[in-house]
């Protein structure tokens, strides 16, 4: 399995406003990944305190889940990959 990162950093101001760009950056990718390179499989890579509180609103667990996003969460601190989701 060949695997493609999209990084996003959400250090906005509006941490809705970032999301739904990267939601819509995440879809295109993944759209285009599947017709050049569909071995590829794409995950949105988060920071761990954005995942921990961010992440956990309803609104955006509902979003993760119906659009089948992969999350890799990650601490900038201690440099590791926290979970792959």
């Amino acid at each position: 399995m060949l695997i493609a990162e999209c990084l996003q950093s959400f250090i906005s101001p509006s941490n809705v406003s970032e999301f739904h760009t990267a939601l819509g950056q995440f879809l295109n990718y993944r759209d285009a990944l599947e017709k050049v390179e569909p071995d590829r499989q794409l995950y949105l890579a988060v920071r761990l305190p954005i995942y921990q509180t961010f992440f956990q609103r309803r609104f955006i667990v509902s979003a993760v889940d119906r659009y089948q996003l992969r999350l890799v969460i990650y601490d900038v601190q201690q440099e590791v990959i926290n979970q792959w989701l």
